[in-house]
């Protein structure tokens, strides 16, 4: 699925400028460039992070870097892995602190593929996207900065934005255009100072940080566990790393201090000193300090993330918090990824331009959450304990429900908050992707009473057995992040759905389906084995039988054109502990009826848009035509009867 070749005017024309080499940036070049855009990308800085920063991925995120092939190279710097979080008080009587409980990061009820956040320092992470951005012909272009741009689709349709680009030493300047502009350069963004958008602060900077990474020695028992530590002394939390590093933030000021001043600094040597005073009875000492910085806790969220829908914000210029929930580098990775498979759907001519004003309302609704939940985390993180009388032990092996009662405040919200925080709570609202009572697409076979899915929610994860290998395989994983859409054929029992699959790939064949409006112009001379997109660049079709792998034969139970994406033909016979009972897992994990079946539609970025009913007839893939034709830009449907 890739832009038509190269049809830029000059060499000086780009689909995108994107300043900015952290995170949010990487992502979004790292995609884009994938599928065949033109791009200049621009970092003041003249080589990536070299320590400290972001560090932690959560496990939504895992799959995010899995889909797209990056998770190995992660892995392969061994980082370390969080699975429980400890809590330290103050103890009911006497000094020092004591273990209060402890809890899974990602407990079990959150059906997670990877159940831990994984630990690795931000400079490593970029250069994994670095390298596969040059695999695809992109470079970061460094030490290189924005000093001006405009946007005018009036003067140029094509290409409404202008920028000015410049070394940072002043020895060059470059100007350049483009269709988009995305600002990715942090909290201090000038892009968004130039677009005199505001930030809006949840309160005022009530606490001050220090973070450092380093070896440590000590004989605190949970030093390579995630701990949040209250003591009469002030509050740490603990986060292990890789090469036996620790990072340590460490509370150095609040504003209860009668001398409270939120621009406060301190020198290592005395946030070491307080981290001392904190961990008492135990005793640490520093073998190597690799990063230091003190900084102000402060939630603000932008006013706006665009203005035309031409010059983007994401990451950091848009949204800041405490990083103590681990939530920055992993939202900027899904703006990124939710901005480019949008601005690939309307430059490859698929979906129409409105479907750039998702971005914001999708994205800012869940940078608004993360700020509720930050704010109150960041509070119960860095308010002084209550007295030792308050406080009850909350044990991790006791039930949760017996201990609600008993347990402070701090663990109970942290409990509720590992949904959020793990990635797998993040939904987004109605809109035209998203399917609602209200949406065009309205069918008796729609969104069928039995289904657990969600619109605007991820996509399930669930195990099956390929058929054409016999392995066994994560459903969620097979179609890689290619931009495009999933549809998820389950598609029950082959003796009772045989005839509905047929009527399925015959309206799919039909002139007026989404599905034949976007084939590939190429489709005669694709080579036979193109697993993903034969067809078309913007679906890739798995079928899932409610059937043991024995019992399926391809070319028998599957109408041609379905059998053509033989590489992801499924047989859901794989037990699962979520529904131990069913005789068909997957299906039952989506709530599809295990003898008739049902399809979904999964958006590029792995949230379910529609669940329709599996029929015989036209009615499903009239549902599906009513529900892409809410953002592409066919007409799609109408001319099916007369063919």
């Amino acid at each position: 699925m890739s832009p038509p070749a190269d049809r830029h005017p000059s060499a000086n024309h780009y689909d995108i400028v994107i300043v900015g080499a952290g995170p949010v940036g990487l992502m979004l070049s790292t995609c884009l460039a994938r599928w065949g855009y033109k791009i200049k990308h621009i970092d003041n800085r003249a080589e990536p992070t070299p320590t400290g920063r972001a560090d932690g991925i959560q496990p939504r995120s895992l799959d995010l870097l899995r889909n797209m092939g990056l998770k190995s190279a992660i892995m392969a710097h061994k980082p370390a892995r969080v699975y429980e979080v400890a809590f330290w008080d103050p103890p009911k009587s006497g000094a020092g602190i004591v273990r209060t409980g402890t809890w899974a990061s990602c407990p079990s009820f959150i059906d997670a593929r990877y159940p831990f956040t994984t630990l690795l320092h931000q400079g490593l992470i970029e250069r994994v996207f670095i390298a596969d951005l040059e695999k695809n012909k992109t470079r970061i272009q460094r030490p290189w900065t924005i000093k001006g741009f405009t946007s005018d689709e009036k003067a140029d349709p094509e290409y409404p934005v202008t920028v000015d680009l410049e070394h940072v030493d002043g020895t060059a300047k470059e100007t350049v255009k483009a269709k988009y502009l995305f600002g990715g350069e942090g909290a201090r963004s000038f892009i968004r100072d130039q677009l005199k958008i505001g930030i809006r602060h949840k309160d005022p900077i009530a606490y001050v940080w220090g973070v450092m990474d380093g070896v440590v020695k000590t004989d605190f028992p949970d030093i390579k566990m995630k701990c949040t530590i209250h003591s009469a002394h002030g509050s740490i939390m603990v986060i292990p790393r890789e090469d036996n590093m620790v990072r340590l933030y460490i509370q150095i000021a609040s504003s209860t201090d009668p001398d409270f001043n939120p621009r406060k600094t301190a020198t290592a040597e005395e946030v070491q000193a307080a981290a001392k005073r904190i961990l008492q009875p135990y005793s640490i000492e520093w073998e190597r300090i690799e990063w230091y910085s003190v900084y102000p806790i402060g939630q603000g969220i932008s006013d706006k993330y665009t203005l035309d829908h031409r010059v983007f914000l994401g990451g950091d210029a848009c949204h800041t918090h405490s990083p103590k929930a681990g939530q920055g580098m992993n939202t900027a990775f899904l703006d990124a990824l939710n901005l480019a498979w949008k601005i690939h759907a309307v430059e490859a001519g698929f979906a129409k331009r409105s479907l750039l004003e998702t971005y914001e309302p999708e994205r800012k609704e869940v940078a608004e959450a993360l700020l509720a939940f930050d704010n109150k985390y960041a509070k119960l993180f860095s308010q002084r304990p209550p007295a030792a009388n308050e406080i009850s032990a909350a044990s991790a092996q006791a039930d949760a429900e017996q201990n609600s009662a008993a347990e402070n405040e701090f663990i109970k919200t942290f409990k509720e908050s590992c949904e959020f925080t793990s990635g797998y709570g993040v939904f987004y609202k109605a809109n035209a992707l998203n399917w609602s009572p209200e949406h065009p697409a309205q069918s008796p076979v729609v969104h069928p009473k039995s289904t657990k899915l969600v619109p605007g929610r991820l996509f399930r994860i669930a195990d099956v057995t390929r058929v054409v290998d016999a392995n066994v395989v994560h459903l969620e994983q097979e179609i890689p992040l290619n931009g495009a859409f999933r549809l998820f054929v389950f598609a029950g029992r082959p003796s009772v759905t045989a005839r509905a699959l047929r009527d399925l790939a015959d309206n799919l064949a039909k002139r007026g389906s989404f599905y034949a409006a976007y084939a590939r112009p190429d489709a005669a001379a694709v080579s036979h084995h193109e697993q993903h997109n034969p067809h078309s660049h913007f679906f890739t079709v798995c079928t899932v039988f409610a059937a043991r792998r024995p019992e399926i034969e391809i070319s028998r139970d599957l109408p041609p054109l379905l059998a053509r994406y033989r590489d992801h033909v499924y047989a859901d016979d794989r037990w699962d502990r979520r529904v131990p009972d069913a005789k068909a897992a997957a299906h039952a994990k989506m709530g599809i009826d295990e003898e008739k079946g049902g399809i979904v539609v999964v958006r590029p970025d792995g949230y379910v848009g529609i669940v329709v009913a599996l029929e015989e007839g036209t009615a499903t893939v009239d549902a599906l035509n009513k529900y892409f034709g809410a953002f592409c830009t066919k007409k799609l449907g109408e001319p099916a009867a007369q063919l």
